[in-house]
């Protein structure tokens, strides 16, 4: 069953921490990115690390070698699982993230494809293929790819095997939970959730879609 990833790009700490709170039972992990880290600073990852659940570093970092594994090593040692890296630095730098996860025994995903419309600018034509092909070369954990275009998502599979996909784009950007959950190994969550009147039911709709999913 796919999980469910909540992205908590919420602005208010206080509010991000009561939503994480809340709608924790029915997470599977929560990716944290620049919109709270600004301007909560990273001294909020000790507070959600207390939930017990996977913190995913969404920096989509994307640098020299030598940057990408100084973030890194800041993104493990203040208590993050994973880091979100860019694909189009290059295998070298990729690789700087990889290795500096497996140090700090965390996992490492690459962007092989964004969810929004302009992306098709420029992840086409092979580059999505090409990207994610660098993240298996890079023994990567696993790859981003569009859960708004899942002929996207199915195309990259037979690439990247049994490594994880996670897709973004579910709910607000018009992806559809049920349909994309059979083909990766995690669905993001974000504004559909900390935007609705009432996120935990939203939460605790969205994860009973997924165990249907699951089927008997």
């Amino acid at each position: 069953m796919a999980e469910l990833i909540l992205a908590l790009d919420v602005g208010d700490p206080l509010e991000a921490l009561e939503i994480a709170e809340t709608c924790a039972p029915f997470i599977d992990r929560l990716k944290l990115g620049y919109p709270l880290i600004l301007r909560a600073g990273l001294g909020i990852v000790e507070d959600l690390a207390s939930l017990g659940l996977p913190l995913i570093a969404d920096f989509k970092v994307a640098d020299i070698p030598n940057t990408n594994r100084l973030i890194a090593e800041q993104v493990f040692t203040r208590g993050f699982d994973a880091i979100i890296c860019q694909g189009f630095v290059g295998r070298d730098a990729i690789q700087a993230c990889v290795d500096t996860a497996r140090a700090y025994g965390g996992e490492c995903y690459v962007v092989a494809e964004m969810s929004h419309p302009g992306a098709t600018q420029f992840f086409s034509r092979g580059i999505a293929e090409r990207l994610a092909e660098l993240a298996v070369e890079c023994r990567a954990d696993g790859i981003i790819a569009p859960g708004t275009r899942p002929e996207r998502i199915r195309a990259l599979r037979p690439i990247v095997r049994q490594r994880k996909i996670l897709a973004p784009g579910i709910g607000a950007q018009g992806g559809d939970l049920a349909r994309v959950a059979p083909l990766v190994d995690g669905v993001i969550v974000g504004r559909t959730i900390y935007e609705a009147r009432d996120p935990v039911t939203v939460a605790a709709e969205l994860a009973d879609v997924l165990k249907a999913r699951r089927g008997p």
